[in-house]
């Protein structure tokens, strides 16, 4: 999305949600002064591990929960008590919420008729949805007589029939089996980009995350602990949190030599290297150097640091080595499609890794 084409569409400014502890005398605060601007047209997710708050952050957006303090704005006119029914929005359940005793089509039709529309309006729009969706021909059915991912757009035509100004989702792709699922994401993917309409999608899933969004929003203890494009949360995350929950990371201490216009001399498994300085420091800061799998390679070189490979794993696309360097366990993905045999379990490498791809976070 360009820069000077971005729309702030919904707005949410210091929202917290609490809800009673446990014991009914105190408070837990599921969302804690979270402030978001969500674009017109992009596709914005909402990602972190059970707890965080994202859920609860989805429903305050869709009116389900109203917040204790904050509001929320929708095209700058305040929606914070607004309704669900109020709003402009869709909500696509993670559990699909279809009416099993009710056919494809009245599903799809169902917020239609609630709106009194003419019936000849209702079946071209309700028709048209399915068509989008791929389900053409099969209005008649009921959903049980459907598989899972054709339950799931019917879901989608459902919401998308009622042309909402955002379309939510809240983990709608958990209940399909792995192979559904990268359908459905990639079809999700196309229908948002093909319509452009605004969308909000929550997720424990990385992978899920990284490949539908414009933005992500990496959510920790109710708190935004970073937001981004997918590239910039998972080449230059802030946190050790963000670098841990996207993908897979290694951690290695290091220490600043020196630091000049920005940039940062250091050594790094035997190797001096000169990298971004992604905050404030001086010589002699202590830091930790983030290095992603694939940019750490094996070989057999005795110039190289040494290490001890403890596992090692084809998986196809790559081959997983767990290797042990002076007692720290780090993880390499080798996806080098030329190499034609595995290193084996026990034996002595070398270790080196692209300095390009070092990132660096505070001790």
């Amino acid at each position: 999305m360009e820069e000077q084409s971005k729309q702030v569409l919904l707005k949410l400014v210091n929202i917290v949600k609490e809800f009673p502890d446990r014991s009914g005398r105190g408070a837990v605060r599921a969302v804690d002064e979270v402030s978001l601007d969500i674009y017109d047209g992009e596709f914005l997710t909402l990602l972190g591990p059970s707890g965080c708050g994202k859920t609860t952050t989805l429903r305050l957006i869709a009116g389900f929960e109203m917040p204790n303090q904050g509001k929320i704005s929708l095209e700058e006119k305040d929606i914070t008590q607004q309704p669900p029914n109020k709003r402009d929005m869709a909500l696509v359940f993670q559990n699909y919420a279809l009416f099993p005793h009710m056919s494809v089509f009245d599903n799809v039709a169902y917020g239609l008729q609630s709106q009194k529309m003419p019936r000849a309006q209702i079946r071209e729009k309700v028709n048209s949805s399915l068509n989008t969706m791929g389900l053409g021909g099969l209005g008649d059915r009921r959903p049980n007589q459907l598989s899972g991912g054709q339950q799931q757009r019917v879901a989608l035509a459902r919401s998308l029939v009622m042309e909402p100004r955002i379309l939510l989702f809240d983990e709608p792709l958990s209940n399909l089996d792995a192979k559904l699922r990268v359908q459905m994401r990639s079809e999700i993917h196309r229908l948002q980009r093909s319509l452009g309409i605004t969308s909000i999608y929550v997720t424990h899933d990385q992978v899920e995350a990284m490949a539908l969004s414009d933005r992500i929003v990496v959510m920790n203890k109710g708190k935004i602990e970073q937001m981004g494009t997918p590239e910039e949360i998972y080449h230059y995350p802030k946190t050790r949190f963000v670098a841990d929950f996207i993908g897979r990371a290694n951690f290695l201490p290091a220490t600043a030599k020196a630091v000049t216009n920005g940039q940062v001399s250091l050594s790094l498994l035997g190797k001096q290297i000169e990298t971004r300085a992604p905050f404030e420091m001086a010589a002699g800061t202590e830091v930790t150097a983030m290095l992603r799998p694939e940019a750490l390679l094996l070989r057999k070189d005795a110039s190289l640091p040494q290490a001890i490979i403890e596992q090692a794993m084809y998986l196809g696309t790559e081959i997983e080595y767990l290797i042990n360097l002076d007692g720290t366990t780090i993880t390499i993905a080798d996806n080098d499609p030329r190499r034609q045999h595995m290193f084996a379990e026990g034996e002595t490498i070398g270790i080196d890794f692209i300095p390009e791809a070092v990132h660096l976070l505070p001790e």
